[in-house]
Parts: C-alpha cells; sequence; structure tokens
C-alpha cells in the first residue's frame, strides 16, 4: 500500500490516464505504461508523479523487475482495433491486439514470483465477446483460469453515466473468492455476454462469475449541457451545412426538419450499402447522446454537431474540450494543444465515470478485508 490509500494499481495501455482517473483518490498507482507519445504526453502533463511511475514504450520490453511491489489491480485497456467492427476483426492474432500478449506475459511472471495482482480488469470493445467466433475470448478466459483466476463479463455502455453511446466489455478476473453479494443477475449481462459464456467450453465454465454490478441512478444530463456557448466555438458555413445535409436519407432530414425550439444532435458519416452501391451518409441523432467518440482518422471519424433553432440549421465539428467532457474528464484535465491529438487522447480512451462505478460497486467490495483469497 502507499500512505493511507487502501488500494494500489498498475494501469497498461494508460493513454491519458483515464482508468486512474476514473478509480480516483481511494486508489494509488505504482505503474503505468503507454506506447503513444501523444497519450504519454497527455498523462504526464496531467499527473505531478508520473515521473515516478510512468514508463513510456513498448509492452513488450516491460519485464516484472519493471513492476514494484504486488499490486491489488492491473488495469489493462489494450488495443482495441482488432476487435472492434470497424477494424479488421483478426482478434488477438493482429498485429495491435497482439499487444495483450506482452502484457500477458508480465502477469504470468507476476504469478511465478508470488506477486499476482488480486483483480485484473481487461476492457476492450464489445467485438472481444465474438471475434473468431468467440475464440479469442475463450482464450483469455483459458488465460486466466490457467492463472487461478475466476472472471466474468460485463458490458456497460456510458451512456448509463454519461451522454455518449459507448458500450464496452469489462473483463473482471479475481483471485478472491467473491463474497455471495457480488455474483448474481445484473442488467449488465447482455445478450453478447450471455452468447459468449454459453459458447466457452464446459470446464472453462467452471471458472467463470456472474458478477454483479448494479446499474447507476438514471444520468441526468444530455449533450447539449456540455457543449460551450455557442459564441465561444467555430461554425461551419452555411454552404458546408448544406453539403452535410445533402448526405442525409430522407428519414434523417426529416428529423432535422421536425424538430421544435432548440434542439442539438450528433451526426456521423458513414457509408452505407444502397441499391449495390456505397453511398457516403449523415446520420443524426437528437435522443441527447453523442455517437461513441472515435480517435480522429479522418475526417468521417469527427463528430459533426446540428443545432436546429427557429428553424435555422447549423453545423460544427465536436471541439476536444467537449469530447473530453463526454468521457466523464473535468475541465481541468490538460488537452493537448492541436485538436487531432487531443480527440486521439479522448476517443481512444476508457469513460471515467464508468471505471468509478465499476470500482465502487465490485472491484472495491471485492478487495474489503473480510474477502478470502481463493487460494487459501
Amino acid at each position: 500500500m502507499v500512505g493511507a490509500t487502501p488500494f494500489t494499481f498498475y494501469e497498461f495501455f494508460a493513454g491519458g490516464g483515464m482508468a486512474r482517473l476514473g478509480l480516483g483518490e481511494r486508489w494509488a498507482c505504482a505503474f503505468a505504461n503507454d506506447f503513444d507519445p501523444v497519450k504519454a504526453a497527455a498523462y504526464r502533463a496531467n499527473f505531478a508523479d508520473a515521473d515516478r511511475h510512468f514508463r513510456p514504450g513498448d509492452v513488450w520490453t516491460l519485464s516484472s523487475a519493471d513492476l514494484p511491489g504486488q499490486a491489488d489491480l492491473a488495469w489493462a485497456s489494450s488495443p482495441c482495433q482488432d476487435f472492434s467492427l470497424a477494424g479488421s476483426r483478426a482478434g488477438l492474432e493482429g498485429g495491435r491486439s497482439s499487444a495483450f500478449f506482452g502484457f500477458w506475459k508480465l502477469m504470468q511472471a507476476l504469478g511465478a514470483e508470488g506477486r499476482a495482482p488480486r483483480l485484473i480488469v481487461i476492457e476492450n470493445v464489445v467485438g472481444l465477446l465474438t471475434s473468431r467466433g468467440g475464440a479469442d475470448f475463450a482464450a483469455l478466459g483459458t488465460a486466466l483460469a490457467a492463472e487461478g483466476y475466476v472472471f466474468g463479463a460485463l458490458e456497460v455502455d456510458a451512456a448509463h453515466l454519461l451522454p455518449q453511446s459507448r458500450p464496452r466489455v469489462f473483463v473482471v478476473a479475481s483471485k478472491v473468492a467473491p463474497a455471495a453479494g457480488l455474483v448474481g443477475d445484473s442488467p449488465f449481462h447482455t445478450r453478447a455476454v450471455r452468447n459468449a459464456h454459453a459458447a466457452l467450453p464446459a470446464d472453462l465454465k467452471r471458472s467463470w462469475a456472474w458478477w454483479r454490478l448494479a446499474a447507476p441512478p438514471a444520468r441526468n444530463t444530455d449533450l447539449a449541457a456540455l457543449l460551450e456557448p455557442d459564441d465561444a466555438v467555430a461554425w461551419r458555413s452555411e454552404a458546408e451545412t448544406q453539403r452535410l445535409l445533402s448526405l442525409m436519407a430522407p428519414h434523417h432530414r426529416a428529423k432535422i426538419a421536425t424538430q421544435k425550439g432548440r434542439a442539438v444532435g450528433a451526426v456521423f458519416r458513414r457509408t452505407r450499402i444502397e441499391a449495390g452501391r456505397r453511398v457516403q451518409r449523415a446520420e443524426v441523432r437528437f435522443d441527447g447522446l453523442a455517437g461513441c467518440l472515435r480517435t480522429p482518422r479522418g475526417g468521417s471519424s469527427r463528430q459533426t454537431l446540428v443545432v436546429v433553432e427557429d428553424g435555422r440549421v447549423r453545423s460544427r465539428l465536436l471541439s476536444p474540450r467537449e469530447a473530453a467532457r463526454l468521457m466523464g474528464l473535468p475541465d481541468t484535465y490538460r488537452l493537448p494543444g492541436p485538436a487531432t491529438a487531443a480527440l486521439h487522447v479522448t476517443g481512444d480512451g476508457v469513460a471515467a465515470p464508468v471505471v468509478r462505478w465499476l470500482a465502487q460497486e465490485l472491484l472495491e467490495p471485492l478487495l474489503a478485508p473480510r474477502a478470502v483469497l481463493a487460494a487459501e
């Protein structure tokens, strides 16, 4: 333990430190790592103690000797592109997601030294559950079970806590024998989670835990509440807005036309197949949510806002600060100066309030003094 802080953790693929922010003051970071220099710079800018525990670079270059002590938790938000529907779906054999195995060799080494973390959380896109027909999820479960962990998965959409639709899967693995109150029904045992469990081999199901995670209180804020004042942002020209509207299918243009008063919508550009042809479309939603933030690798990946007011339609790009708010980051969080870099940090992170809810309702109770190590 560090000082009076009850829990310690290692954070792998740490990005800008959003898992750390979500875990909060009851947790002390013993080690953090990320390969990306932009994210590493953001981490250093936001945590004064980064020089003591943050190690930039490839996870494959690390050894267990780099990891101090025995942490309560190892958190890994490993690269998700090969699990995403937007990626190649190459699975754990993909070049990016294979970084997971660099993390896993460290966990195996810690286990051999008697320093295995009591908890491991692996956060990723929901495609992890179905990648390669479920083979990747089974391989992950096999690896966890071989090291003496019980494991289970929860699919949590950040929309429960933030005005952003961002479903993610959280695989929680524990060497702690869970108390009865920590297993049971949960709204986060979605169809995808249940199907992934059903597809596991019978022997692996014996290492499964149906983690109980209650739904948080109803969200009381929407997208409009997080936006900058109209006069503080740059708006697109009328011609650019008309071009955006021209990319909408009739039912999306109808959404624009039927809005009353002031309405804020979020727009994504996508490629659809219509009559056998690839067609670029703009799709708008007025449900108070932004779509899932993405890393800005192309113009279509940056989210656009549409504001309809008194019959007038205006459009603009989502600002980096607004993106940070949609991830639950405080306005004191220091973003990189260039917009693309700032959106790269926020769009490739984990929603901090989701981490806090998971920690409060499951991780911290699992680590409570009354818990007993499963091996004991």
